[in-house]
């Protein structure tokens, strides 16, 4: 793993520094998509609510579109030496207040899918300590304790976030290796079959509402570049990195969802995903690795969600870093810990947020499962969705007017392609957005109401800002342009 061998503390207020290579930026990244628990936890129900045994050609498409937005971020980074990814590619490419209203909207839509998870592992928590025999804790306890913990890591240095997250993910993946290497030696129930693959089993059912659950689980992927002050060489290192994030986590995916398929067949997996989707994953393990195995997956699937809110905790927290640095935000969160280098102050605010978001939830009696959890990622599926398609738009923008990259596929063919591919997902999550979130079309017109009304917060302080405080809103134009 190529990580900085020690600590780099900052040597300006406001400034991050580090060595960091492509892979723990990768490990960053595919920690929040939260491997093992799209596969034993979304990939079900995808199958079950969207197109069944075709549901494996879901991530291949949502693979390719994302590769192609990819290569324009790319060299967008390359470009414009800041991090911020969305809210400054959006900003230098289309307009200011435009980049900051996307800001916002990267603020509440990562927030709410890290609530989300907080309630998703504190009600598992519960429940898991219940079955084995200790008294019933309530499910917003669980995660204030996890809060505090993740705060203690996302405090100091990176490189402990990336060791911790190194091992969780790894545990992870072996397993679920594992299981694919059983199904396909074993050659499943039915024999090996490419017909996941298939167009016709791609349109079967409710194609729409599969690739929203598929997309969804590359969820974290875009957040490469908000490590830039932080890597190692990022004209190199963060366009890696987003590449190997997107072909790494598309192939184990696409393997995955279809040894999953095979192992129960492609006639009978439908009924198998709808008779349990949240136990698909430890009945499919323990029938071809054993109970212990089994077991195991249960373990596992917390690790992975505990894994995944340390890594938005470090992605939010770099945000509120970079936003605090042109004082979008108060530029006392832009203090860097003098020994651990890390954005200390943007990180005790984040993880006080999530705690009173958290409280928020208990007190108005929301289910963590079914409200705090499949709520908060539904939106925040919504919203990258949005943002990345701006961003897509502001790279053909940005190089079309400054010339300052001319290669064709890079400035030009693969963003217009990817923001084609990137409005063709959009349009279909916002369809089929109700059956996302788990509610009605009032309940989904309304949740998806806090995007556009994030995005109009950060456009109204960014006029604010030019009207009243021209000196500071200055510094913000200097610091997302060219």
């Amino acid at each position: 793993m190529a990580t900085s061998t020690s600590p780099a503390p900052s040597t300006a207020k406001g400034s991050l520094q580090g060595t960091l290579g492509p892979i723990p930026i990768v490990l960053m990244v595919v920690a929040a998509a939260a491997p093992l628990t799209v596969v034993g936890g979304g990939t079900p129900v995808g199958m079950m609510l969207g197109n069944g045994a075709g549901f494996p050609l879901n991530y291949v498409i949502s693979a390719v579109i994302l590769l192609l937005f990819s290569v324009g971020m790319s060299a967008m980074s390359r470009s414009i030496s800041r991090p911020g990814a969305f809210f400054t590619y959006i900003g230098s490419g289309l307009s200011r207040p435009l980049g900051v209203g996307s800001a916002f909207v990267a603020l509440a839509t990562y927030t709410l899918v890290q609530i989300g998870v907080y309630g998703f592992l504190g009600e598992q928590l519960r429940i898991a300590t219940v079955a084995i025999g200790f008294p019933s804790v309530p499910w917003w306890a669980w995660a204030l304790a996890i809060i505090a913990g993740t705060a203690w890591l996302g405090y100091r240095h990176i490189d402990l976030s990336t060791k911790v997250l190194g091992v969780l993910l790894a545990a992870e993946v072996l397993i679920v290796v594992a299981l694919n290497i059983a199904v396909f030696i074993s050659g499943g129930a039915e024999g090996i079959s490419f017909a996941p693959f298939s167009i016709s089993e791609g349109l079967s059912g409710s194609p729409g509402v599969g690739i929203t659950f598929a997309v969804a689980g590359f969820l974290g992927f875009e957040a490469t570049a908000i490590f830039r002050d932080e890597a190692r060489d990022p004209e190199k290192t963060i366009p890696r990195a987003t590449y190997i994030a997107i072909i790494s986590i598309g192939i184990f995916y696409a393997i995955s969802s279809w040894a999953l398929v095979l192992a129960w067949g492609p006639s009978q997996i439908l009924a198998a995903a709808t008779a349990d989707p949240s136990g698909l994953m430890v009945s499919t393990t323990t029938r071809y690795l054993g109970a212990a195995a089994g077991g195991s997956v249960q373990v596992l699937m917390l690790s992975s969600a505990f894994a995944c809110v340390l890594a938005f905790h470090n992605v939010l927290a770099r945000y509120m870093h970079a936003m605090a640095s042109t004082e979008v935000l108060p530029s006392s969160m832009s203090k860097v810990h003098d020994t651990f280098g890390s954005p200390a102050a943007s990180s005790v605010v984040q993880s006080a947020s999530a705690a009173i978001l958290v409280a928020a939830c208990a007190l108005f009696g929301m289910d963590p499962i079914l409200q705090v959890f499949t709520w908060g990622s539904g939106i925040a599926v919504l919203g990258v969705l949005l943002l990345m398609t701006l961003t897509s738009v502001a790279v053909l923008v940005y190089f079309q007017r400054t010339k300052s990259d001319t290669r064709i596929w890079h400035t030009k063919l693969a963003p217009a392609l990817g923001a084609v591919g990137l409005t063709f997902l959009t349009v279909v999550v916002a369809v089929n957005f109700p059956t996302l979130i788990g509610g009605d079309a009032p309940l989904a017109i309304g949740l998806a109401s806090i995007i556009l009304v994030a995005l109009a917060i950060g456009i109204g302080v960014a006029f604010s800002l030019k009207r009243r405080r021209p000196h500071i809103y200055a510094n913000v134009i200097e610091a997302i342009s060219v």
